[in-house]
């Protein structure tokens, strides 16, 4: 299916992180954080080639100890205000060939179900999305605050059970683990997302992104109850 398109991944590594210091590389189940992405990406039998674009040496070590290839980021696209795509598309400008599709995978999301990345790349390829994101449903109740008044976005007169929601009851939200998009998506609109959208879902435990010890130790215990 994918034999003429040319499918990377980038995984984006800075090393500056405040939340937690070198947060890329903490320990997460005995192997770095990023280690965890970078199996990720090497478990699919479509990704062509995996680039981590980082900043750090030592994210670079551990990469290159990975057998993957490492892009050096610049100062200038590596502080706290520079955007991912900023980092994706000089990454792309790195390469002597130019991909079709680029898969990103963010290493602060480090638990995704088994054999989800060859399902997502399926479905985009299946579908001819532009692009395509991972997300997870949730049950909860939201509320919007107009100045000093709590505004409902449900009807709390018919609250539902969580064994009650119906399809149409459930919201999803956008997890950070997994973007697909076409390099055509990426370099028009500078975006990771754009055009035609798909989506995969992911189970709500893996909805939690890693921002700080707490995030951490709480992805622990998932994993860990996972592998139980």
């Amino acid at each position: 299916m994918n034999d003429l398109k040319k499918i990377i991944c980038i995984i984006p590594a800075r090393g500056g992180s405040k939340g937690i210091p070198k947060k890329n590389i903490i320990n997460f189940l005995g192997k770095p954080l990023i280690s965890h992405s970078i199996n990720y990406a090497q478990a699919s039998s479509l990704i062509h080639k995996i680039y981590v674009s980082t900043d750090c040496n030592e994210i670079a070590k551990i990469a290159s100890k990975s057998k993957v290839n490492v892009i050096k980021r610049p100062d200038s696209i590596s502080d706290d205000f520079a955007s991912t795509e900023s980092a994706l598309i000089h990454a792309i400008e790195s390469l002597n060939y130019t991909p079709d599709i680029i898969v990103l995978i963010q290493p602060t999301s480090p638990l995704r179900p088994k054999d989800s990345l060859n399902e997502a790349l399926t479905s985009y390829l299946s579908n001819n999305y532009d692009s395509l994101l991972s997300i997870s449903p949730t049950h909860r109740f939201f509320w919007e605050i107009d100045d000093d008044i709590a505004i409902p976005k449900y009807n709390f007169n018919r609250r539902p059970r969580r064994q009650d929601f119906k399809k149409g009851d459930i919201k999803y939200v956008e997890n950070g683990s997994l973007y697909i998009t076409s390099y055509d998506n990426l370099i028009k609109n500078k975006n990771r997302l754009g055009g035609k959208i798909g989506y995969v879902i992911f189970d709500e435990m893996y909805s939690h992104e890693i921002d700080s010890i707490n995030d951490l130790r709480y992805l622990e215990s998932v994993a860990r109850n996972l592998n139980d």
